[in-house]
């Protein structure tokens, strides 16, 4: 039973708990036991079955009352460890968080769990999001179940790894992540899944582990884009605790998936053809138009032309927030303290041991580029290009309603094969990152396989909180890929 059990879409399981197939006690027992079986890929911090089977429990009881359930209710899924989660080790994947446990709920984690949620546990992640490969959290490389390949591992993606993989080897049946810069359509790129980052303010921050303040957010990793639907809609909402939520009713993501694309306009844009991509990326890209066309969309060429500045831009503010951000982490009120001599020994030994490196090295140059005399050169002038790079994106969406592109610039590679080249482990976002700076929502969609067959990801961005129709998009370009490979 617990194969089928597992390998089940939220929507299905939804169905499942509701005519009596199954209860949800056994839905998270197959979980748990398939978590177990699978401790090598390393895709969990802390797992929980305890608190799970208990809350399962609780579900089941609801049902037998005959209360309305709620829209997940019973349905077993991963939480990034960025989330806050009560009395449950909070990381961030850092050593500095050795130890804290927090004494409240993550605003989305609190949503999920009110509508019925069960938390298998706490996904592993790149430490303090940091990072494209989930090879610099303190718990060790998360390996993705689509490999190995020529006799290596390969990464899963990241920041949001544990949690890609946990929904690729099918031991929950969704996820959440956090995007931002890529780190929810990156790794599920490279999974085989469907990653959403939705519109930055639909949903709330809230006790989430910030790393860049202006660009994190919050969404959902999930097999289909059906389920995707289904979970943004309970992670969707307004917060007053979080100052940058925006007070928008949440559309019914699942009544906009009809199929219908006739007479879309789907936007092309000719800068994101980079010299030296992979012709296979190219293929897959042209594909995904030809897909879209025939089912009645209309394909249209724009231009983004401050594309070539995101990158750079993007590792000016996000360091520079970080550095602001993580300066909280001293040793004094929570986590990891290392002693010292002087307070200031104990401050320089709890984060000289506390983070990794490429923790410190983003802090270092989010120090550097706000310091005197460096900030205006590079900080001021990042903000100003982010700003260029938002209208064009206006701009370009005066004349279509969707853009697609690829999602990521290559298929999964192994681990340990970038990580002595920053630059190029940062390339990985290249197409991911100047959507984030204009805070828009994108999706990526499981579209075909490359070369050594692994998956390959086609992206979908659209305007400013209209993700039902980037999810309607998506739901035609998944029907036309039938992208069906399994780990």
């Amino acid at each position: 039973m617990s194969a089928p059990l597992t390998e089940l879409t939220l929507a299905k399981a939804r169905d499942g708990l509701a005519s009596g197939d199954f209860t949800s006690v056994e839905l998270t027992q197959a979980h748990v036991e398939a978590i177990e079986r699978a401790r090598d890929l390393n895709a969990f911090i802390t797992e929980t079955p305890d608190l799970a089977l208990e809350r399962a429990a609780e579900s089941d009881a609801r049902r037998a009352k005959d209360a309305t359930a709620g829209p997940m209710d019973g349905l077993p899924i991963a939480i990034k460890d960025l989330f806050c989660t009560e009395g449950v080790l909070t990381t961030a994947g850092s050593h500095i968080l050795d130890g804290f446990i927090p004494p409240y709920e993550s605003t989305v984690t609190a949503t999920l769990r009110a509508g019925g949620a069960v938390m298998m546990g706490k996904a592993n992640m790149d430490e303090f999001a940091m990072g494209s490969s989930n090879i610099t959290s303190y718990y060790g490389a998360v390996k993705n179940p689509r490999g190995p390949k020529d006799g290596k591992d390969l990464v899963p993606g990241g920041s949001s790894g544990g949690s890609a993989a946990s929904v690729a080897a099918c031991l929950s049946l969704a996820a959440t992540g956090t995007d931002t810069g890529g780190s929810i359509r990156q790794p599920a790129s490279f999974s085989g899944i469907v990653g959403l980052k939705p519109t930055y303010g639909r949903c709330s921050r809230w006790g989430i582990v910030a790393f860049a303040s202006s660009l994190d957010q919050a969404g959902p990793m999930t097999r289909t884009v059906h389920d995707a639907a289904i979970m943004l809609g309970v992670m969707a909402g307004h917060d007053p605790k979080d100052s940058t939520s925006v007070p928008m009713p949440v559309p019914d993501f699942e009544a906009a998936l009809t199929g219908d694309i006739g007479g879309l306009r789907v936007g092309v844009p000719k800068e994101y053809r980079l010299d030296g991509m992979a012709d296979e990326i190219d293929a897959l890209w042209r594909q995904g138009i030809e897909w879209l066309e025939a089912a009645g969309a209309e394909t249209v060429e724009v231009s983004l032309p401050h594309t070539q500045y995101a990158l750079a831009t993007y590792y000016i503010i996000a360091p520079a927030e970080a550095s602001s951000n993580l300066a909280r982490y001293d040793g004094v009120r929570f986590g990891l303290r290392v002693p010292g001599d002087t307070l200031d020994d104990m401050y320089k030994n709890t984060r000289g041991e506390g983070f990794g490196a490429e923790v410190r090295r983003r802090v270092l140059i989010g120090t550097y580029v706000l310091s005197a005399g460096y900030y205006d050169a590079y900080y001021l002038k990042a903000q100003k290009v982010r700003a260029l790079i938002a209208r064009d994106f206006t701009r370009a969406f005066e004349n279509c309603d969707v853009i697609l592109t690829p999602t990521a610039p290559s298929d999964a590679f192994a681990i340990g094969e970038k990580m002595d080249d920053p630059i190029t482990m940062y390339l990985n976002d290249v197409f991911t990152v100047p959507s984030s700076l204009a805070g828009l929502p994108g999706i990526s969609v499981p579209a075909g396989l490359s070369a050594r067959g692994l998956p390959l990801g086609l992206q979908l961005i659209g305007r400013p909180f209209d993700e039902e129709t980037v999810l309607r998009t998506a739901g035609a370009l998944e029907a036309a890929a039938g992208f069906a490979t399994k780990p």
